[in-house]
């Protein structure tokens, strides 16, 4: 038996074609690590936010170079963007391991590209895009 388009089944495959423009915020061949985390209350963070774990409760925020929390210590990058509320808590991605590009990220004004690359705990490595050069 035969659909209304000659099709048995009622399927009709199609193919579509687009144009891929990555947001180059990879920046090397190190394989990325990703896991699902909690994200901390009154966060408003994009993909490639250096984030930082609050030692006494595990959830992830921001890192600022004066906290005393432990998100002084950034150790991981934003996958997508992720807004929490001043009373929830949240869920969202982060990569635990790769290479980025420091114009590419998103840090507090308390530190630079220069000092959060030297901040950062490895497995994540902070370059430039320009030299692949750890910054």
């Amino acid at each position: 038996m035969s659909g209304s388009n000659g099709n048995a089944y009622g399927f009709y495959p199609s193919a579509q074609q687009d144009t891929f423009v990555p947001d180059q915020l990879i920046a090397g061949n190190l394989k990325l690590v990703t896991a699902d985390v909690t994200i901390g209350e009154n966060q408003t963070l994009v993909r490639g936010s250096a984030m930082g774990k609050v030692t006494a409760t595990g959830v992830y925020i921001l890192s600022v170079a004066t906290a005393t929390d432990g998100s002084q210590t950034p150790v991981a990058v934003m996958v997508d963007a992720v807004t929490t509320s001043a009373s929830a808590t949240g869920s969202g991605s982060i990569y635990k391991m790769g290479e980025f590009n420091s114009n590419y990220l998103t840090f507090d004004s308390s530190w630079t590209a220069q000092t959060l690359a030297a901040a950062m705990a490895p497995p994540v490595f902070v370059k430039t895009a320009l030299s692949n050069d750890i910054v």
